[in-house]
């Protein structure tokens, strides 16, 4: 009995053991089956991103640990005709902060504070820069360091993680105010640049500079380059590793120009402390060797960041240094003109002997028109040479308005030329179809005989000067250019009588060689003559004073001087106006003297202008320095510390120096 019991509850004892059995099986199969697809999966999605998604897996895990750097590329030079640098690069000392590699900013810039001696705003500045700055993109600390300064970070740099002094290039000016006009200055972009250029990171990077005004704006592709790049491994903290490969910049291209170099300098520093320009030429080829508006600014400034105070003081001064006055000043021609009315004279068939009394004027209706004094008997000749207004109101009453408007935009003027400027003015030549459209009134004798001796609504600029005294000298039909390319000859003008041209030349030669109106501007020089034409532009009617004697400076009239040399046979034309300078005869004459000398014997030509700066008061820079820290004191902006002695900084070697460039003088 007992034992059937017990076989009983061994049989159920078998039974639930099998049915266990059956369930861990099957939950066995089941968490297999599960772990199994599990696997698969993993290992397909293993496999998909070892060989489907390799090549993006690849560059996202080089991008963690290298980092592309840019690499600015250098600044192309211009130069002059022979090579000589007008606008070049010079080694810049900066520090610059890598943000992705900076551990602890605070302490790093109070470090750098303390070897840069920064001041207050750029620790400002500069930490707000580093908030904004994402990834790699440098932020500039500092820049334009001395070299100790630039050394002692160097020092420190294994403390200084992120910390990234470069040596780089700055634009240099070597001349300094006298070529601002001429090639302009570089700044830094501007926002508006920036995404104009779909946001190039080029123009974001630390001390990059952009070509802002002139030459250096209209040149900016040219000039520019092509930026490198710099690989870097690093670590997961920002920590360098290595260097890895780099693709170097290519440097802008070298922009050469017409312009003498040494005379461009020479003309701006001979101007001195007037307000006013100059413009010299191949009257033959048409090329620019000098073109010089003064006052002006030192590009040197724009290019290191000009201050607000001597930004204010260029921006206030009356004589408007700003403005350059060869492309956009436009000033009545005066004298200067005479020459055109000659010119339409012969063409109307005037007898160049006919003689005309000057009796110290010239009657129309009951109006009188007024002469520089009682010159007599006139014929052209003399007329010109002695500038007799009577003459040439009569003659210009003769022929008509449209004979002189067509002789004077034959020589140039009321056009504009297609020399590579941001903008020039093309002045204005007035005729009888002119007035009606412009002040709805009609042309009368009166404006003719304003026009003839250059006064009325004409309206010239300086560089038309210079072309008009060209076309005069070479009778060809000669158009200014600034840059080099193919040079030739510029052809003989059409529609204007070569004799008559000469006729008119002569004139010129006995203004300044013989009885005329220009004996200040003589050269010096054995064998050499120059030919000219004075004027005197007046800039308001006068009740006292005799060309704005004893009144303000900014009512006194213009002195003009346009010519050419040798006058036997022509290669240099050149235009000079002094603004308010009263008379051509004194003051732009000797301007144009000098400047023809200076091309045929350097050496008396700057003999004559140390003898004018130490008049002055210094050279050219000494000057502005002078100007600037009298304006500031004025201003209550720094205490009166003596006059500053200021000298030109001594340029660098340039590793992009351009080939057949040479070095400036020391």
């Amino acid at each position: 009995m007992i034992g059937r019991r017990k076989k009983r509850r061994r049989n159920k004892l078998s039974a639930n053991d099998n049915m266990r059995r059956m369930m861990f099986s099957r939950r066995a199969a089941l968490v297999g089956g599960a772990q199994l697809g599990i696997g698969g999966l993993l290992a397909a999605r293993m496999g998909w991103i070892a060989i489907a998604e390799n090549e993006q897996w690849r560059l996202l895990s080089e991008s963690n640990r290298v980092q592309l750097t840019l690499i600015t590329p250098r600044r192309g030079w211009i130069v002059d005709r022979a090579g000589q640098p007008i606008a070049m690069n010079r080694s810049d000392f900066r520090v610059d902060l890598i943000p992705d590699r900076v551990q602890n900013s605070q302490e790093i810039l109070a470090t750098l504070t303390d070897l840069l001696d920064l001041p207050e705003d750029e620790v400002a500045r500069i930490n707000e820069d580093l908030e904004t700055a994402a990834g790699a993109q440098p932020v500039q600390v500092a820049a334009g360091l001395e070299w100790e300064q630039f050394a002692a970070v160097n020092v420190r740099l294994p403390d200084l993680p992120g910390v990234a002094p470069v040596q780089g290039f700055a634009r240099y000016y070597p001349a300094g105010a006298a070529v601002g006009h001429l090639v302009g200055y570089v700044g830094a972009p501007t926002r508006e640049q920036y995404l104009e250029e779909n946001e190039n990171p080029l123009l974001l990077f630390p001390g990059f500079k952009v070509g802002k005004d002139g030459l250096e704006k209209t040149f900016e592709e040219t000039l520019r380059g092509e930026p490198g790049a710099q690989r870097s491994e690093v670590t997961a903290r920002g920590e360098l590793v290595r260097e890895l490969e780099t693709r170097p910049d290519r440097a802008g291209e070298t922009l050469r120009l017409t312009v003498d170099a040494g005379l461009q300098e020479y003309v701006g520093r001979r101007l001195g402390n007037e307000s006013g320009s100059a413009v010299v030429m191949n009257c033959r080829t048409g090329d620019v060797l000098a073109m010089a508006s003064m006052p002006c600014f030192d590009p040197n400034s724009f290019s290191d960041g000009i201050s607000h105070a001597e930004y204010d003081m260029l921006s206030e001064d009356e004589r408007v240094p700003l403005r350059n006055k060869t492309l956009l000043g436009m000033y009545p021609p005066g004298s200067t003109f005479k020459p055109m009315t000659a010119l339409a004279a012969l063409s109307g068939d005037v007898d160049p002997e006919e003689i005309v009394y000057c009796g110290g004027g010239y009657t129309l209706g009951n109006r009188r028109f007024g002469c520089l004094g009682v010159h007599g008997p006139m014929n052209l000749h003399r007329a010109i040479a002695r500038s007799c207004n009577t003459y040439f109101y009569t003659m210009g009453r003769r022929v008509g308005i449209q004979k002189i408007a067509y002789a004077a935009r034959k020589m140039g003027l009321g056009a504009e030329y297609p020399i590579p400027v941001a903008n020039q003015n093309y002045g204005t030549v007035p005729d009888d179809e002119w007035l009606p459209r412009r002040y709805d009134r009609e042309w009368t004798d009166s404006d003719t005989l304003n026009t003839s001796i250059g006064q009325g609504y004409l309206l010239t600029t300086p560089m038309q000067l210079a072309v008009m005294s060209a076309r005069l000298a070479s009778g060809r039909n000669v158009v200014p250019r600034l840059v080099q390319g193919e040079r030739s000859q510029a052809p003989l003008l059409d529609g204007v009588s070569q004799e008559h041209i000469a006729r008119v030349r002569a004139g010129m030669d006995e203004v300044v060689n013989g009885a005329g109106t220009a004996p200040r501007a003589r050269l010096p020089l054995d064998g050499v003559r120059l030919a000219g034409k004075t004027g005197t532009a007046q800039v308001v009617n006068l009740s006292s004073g005799r060309g704005g004697r004893g009144v303000p400076w900014r009512y006194r009239d213009h002195g003009l001087f346009v010519s050419f040399a040798p006058a036997d046979d022509p290669l240099y034309a050149c235009a000079v106006v002094v603004e308010h300078g009263m008379s051509g005869g004194r003051a732009a004459s000797p301007v144009a003297r000098d400047a023809i000398t200076y091309l045929y014997d350097k050496e008396i030509a700057l003999e004559s202008l140390d003898r004018l700066e130490t008049e002055w008061g210094g050279d050219i820079f000494t000057r502005m320095a002078r100007q600037e820290a009298e304006y500031r004191y004025a201003n209550g902006l720094e205490q009166r510390a003596g006059l500053p002695t200021v000298t030109p900084p001594e340029p660098e070697e340039d590793a992009a120096m351009p080939d057949g460039a040479q070095q400036p003088p020391q």
